[in-house]
């Protein structure tokens, strides 16, 4: 790292007030005012020139970037959780250190995943529309619009880390009965106070569930994780919610199994391929079997801020010569 000047940090989107301003002061901080993302040609650029490079999700830093990378980059600090969006073991063995935000979006994305688990069993998109749509609402009625029951049923979290944690705390006040997959079983004294049953198979956990929830990063190993073959496993009278990342599920799989009557129905707030919406998903939502929320579940001003500061402390420490405390390494994905 250069010594005597100001460290140049490139920020490819823009980020909240607070955080732009306090980059401005500890480092030479080229951000992005219009928020545009960056293409392929421009981050090949930046990677050349930069000292540390401050991505997100929308910024696909993988091989073919880094390999034009120029000796001054040595950090990636993303503003993020995931890391999915960065190529980590290339980086490594160019000698760039990567760093994401973890923690900092846990609640957060706990309470859309909540929200979002009561709001397709209760059908409150759909009634929303019926008071902002062109028909007008006739009034009460018995029998009119009947969602289902949430309490009792049994919700299966797919990845028990701490957001995975996070839903299981919020979904056993509304009565539902925890149970869960992981690659990694999590303690004793965790299951015992989220009363979680823990399933080795994830295709037996499937079969037995009345809502799943994804919470698991995307990684190569969870690509496609609900694939056609574990959907069809889901009983019809199931709902999923996905609030982690669009690609641990076969959408177009998915869309034909709702469509077909074979899964109840979806809340989803990531995509398999961001910004695009897939146009069946689209089309369900349009017939009330689908919630659609675009990449909602971190999205407060309170997070978006915490997630700033993790980025300049990561910063700040791997410009000090010590180990960020959130460095990320490929045996960690």
């Amino acid at each position: 790292m250069p010594t005597g000047k100001k460290l140049l940090v490139v920020v490819t989107r823009r980020l909240p007030d607070s955080v732009e301003m306090r980059m401005r002061e500890l480092f030479d901080a080229r951000l992005n005012p219009d928020d545009k993302p960056l293409t392929q040609a421009q981050l090949v650029e930046v990677v050349k020139t930069a000292d540390v490079l401050v991505p997100t999700v929308t910024d696909h830093i993988d091989r073919a970037v880094l390999s034009q990378s120029g000796e001054r980059l040595k950090l990636i600090a993303n503003f993020g959780n995931g890391v999915d969006n960065i190529d980590v073991a290339t980086a490594v063995q160019r000698g760039i250190t990567v760093t994401n935000t973890p923690g900092v979006l846990t609640e957060d994305t706990a309470d859309m995943t909540m929200a979002l688990i009561l709001a397709v069993p209760r059908r409150l998109a759909e009634g929303a529309q019926v008071l902002t749509g062109d028909r007008e609402w006739a009034g009460w009625s018995p029998t009119w619009m009947l969602g289902h029951r949430i309490w009792g049923k049994r919700l299966g979290i797919v990845g028990l880390g701490r957001i995975g944690q996070a839903v299981a705390r919020r979904a056993q006040a509304f009565g539902l009965k925890i149970h869960y997959h992981d690659r990694r079983r999590v303690a004793p004294d965790i299951e015992e106070n989220l009363h979680a049953t823990y399933w080795e198979s994830l295709d037996q956990m499937l079969v037995r569930m009345d809502i799943i929830s994804i919470n698991c990063p995307h990684t190569p190993a969870t690509y496609h994780l609900l694939s056609a073959r574990r959907l069809k496993l889901i009983r019809p009278e199931a709902y999923i919610v996905n609030t982690a990342r669009g690609e641990v599920i076969d959408e177009n799989a998915l869309a034909r199994l709702i469509e077909g009557e074979h899964i109840a129905g979806a809340g989803l707030d990531v995509f398999e391929h961001e910004p695009a919406v897939n146009p069946k998903l689209i089309k369900l939502a349009r017939t009330g079997k689908v919630v659609l929320l675009p990449h909602l579940a971190s999205a407060t001003l309170e997070g978006r801020i915490d997630m700033g500061e993790k980025v300049i402390v990561n910063i700040k420490t791997f410009l000090d010569g010590h180990r960020p405390p959130d460095r990320v390494l490929p045996s960690m994905l």
